[in-house]
């Protein structure tokens, strides 16, 4: 495992890669088994840009704890999401951080293409400076949520999947210290991959 002491920790969201349970409006363009190998192919890439990141790394399943899948124990622990709601499994996962002792903590989902690890390396460096560090997504949510201490108000009160919800997490922040990283696309839809390079393969 590799990381740098109880400094960093990175938390990444995902799903069970099962069909018909994954990416269910990308699902009703593409047909549920494409959308099953394309959230596998963001998975890799996931993997990909995390993997050599000086830092812990948790995956958190939604379903269960998959064993010798594309996750790889040697880079990645492996945790079980908790809670009813998407923002009561987050704010658990960062609750569960920091009682471990990591002072700045980060969550990112699984379904975003276009980040690199040096994204990711300049963001837990904005975390030095800053309060809190967020990712907007062009969705009107977000792609990486960063703090040094938990903040439950981020997790209550959000319609989750809507384009309210970095809107309403930023009037949670209107008294700290934020920076807003580069807005960036995740693949939530077939308008967000149609004419994408990368996901041709898929639409032949």
């Amino acid at each position: 495992m590799q990381k740098d002491s109880k400094d960093n920790l990175l938390l990444i969201f995902t799903r069970n890669p099962e069909l018909g349970k994954v990416k269910t409006r990308l699902a009703k363009d593409t047909g549920a088994k494409i959308a099953l190998e394309i959230y596998k192919f963001l998975l890799k890439q996931t993997i990909s840009v995390t993997k050599e990141l000086k830092i812990t790394k948790r995956v958190y399943y939604s379903e269960e704890i998959q064993k010798n899948d594309v996750w790889d124990t040697s880079f990645f622990e492996k945790k079980l999401q908790k809670g009813s709601s998407l923002g009561e499994r987050m704010e658990n996962a960062f609750e569960e951080g920091f009682q471990d002792g990591y002072r700045k903590i980060a969550i990112i989902g699984s379904d975003l293409f276009d980040i690199q690890q040096k994204d990711l390396e300049e963001a837990f460096f904005e975390l030095q400076k800053n309060e809190y560090v967020i990712g907007p997504a062009q969705d009107g949510g977000y792609y990486f949520l960063g703090m040094k201490s938990l903040n439950s108000a981020l997790f209550k009160n959000k319609k989750w999947g809507t384009s309210s919800v970095l809107q309403d997490t930023l009037k949670n922040l209107q008294d700290y210290q934020v920076k807003l990283l580069k807005s960036r696309n995740d693949v939530d839809t077939f308008e967000d991959i149609k004419d994408h390079p990368a996901f041709q393969q898929f639409l032949k």
